[in-house]
């Protein structure tokens, strides 16, 4: 039974994957940094829970510890982000910093801190969760935009770096989600939208738990999923 560790996998695309993960057999670790809400998820799923924020490194570390003594990792589901739009210069310093530190200091924190083990078992998986914004522009979403872009490039080259040691590193580019509990990146950031013709999340964790049943040694280089009607 393999392992998964999920960030951000309280609620969202990461908790449908969680249980998309569990009916089909895995073991699965869901990493978010809301104590109530992660405990309440975890039992509704039926998965293990460690609490950290992905832009705290230390805190990071601990958690990932914590999660290793279950069983060592498998899958890495780099899932947890945060959405920012406006024009720049209507962006506050402290939500610009906020974004950066989650959408990529968090994916990049969290990779260092499971593929040492990886590389030892020469095996593993990661996979990356990005978005449509991580392959094109769009006005009024430029530090969204750069976080998802960083991603896209350090994506890349993890992919180059880590095929010697057989490790896979995935990268999923979704549009715009529909979330079941209404709890969508745009709401939590306070940007209120019709969300009634966007991509079920069911759907990217269909993909999602394909790309986890995949064989040591193949990877999903680059995969793209969005809404027609949206």
């Amino acid at each position: 039974m393999k392992h998964v560790l999920i960030t951000g996998g309280s609620n969202g695309l990461g908790k449908v994957t969680a249980v998309k993960l569990v009916e089909s057999g895995f073991s699965v670790t869901i990493l978010s940094q809301d104590l109530e809400t992660t405990k309440a998820a975890a039992e509704e799923t039926g998965c293990n829970y460690v609490i950290a924020d992905v832009a705290d490194h230390n805190a990071l570390q601990t958690a990932v510890k914590e999660a290793v003594h279950t069983a060592p990792i498998d899958i890495l589901i780099n899932n947890a982000g945060m959405w920012i739009q406006g024009e720049l210069e209507s962006n506050e310093l402290e939500n610009i910093k906020r974004v950066m530190e989650v959408n990529v200091l968090g994916v990049i924190y969290t990779t260092q801190a499971v593929i040492t083990g990886m590389k030892e078992r020469k095996r593993g998986r990661i996979i990356n969760i990005m978005s449509q914004g991580g392959l094109y522009a769009k006005a009024e979403r430029s530090v969204y935009t750069a976080s998802k872009w960083a991603l896209t490039g350090f994506t890349k080259t993890m992919q180059l770096e880590l095929k010697p040691f057989n490790i896979s590193v995935d990268a999923f580019y979704p549009g715009a989600l529909k979330s079941p509990d209404e709890k969508d990146i745009f709401s939590k950031a306070g940007n209120k939208r019709d969300m009634s013709k966007a991509l079920d999340m069911s759907h990217v964790a269909d993909a999602i738990a394909y790309a986890c049943k995949l064989p040591d040694g193949v990877r999903v280089t680059e995969l793209g999923i969005e809404s027609l009607s949206y």
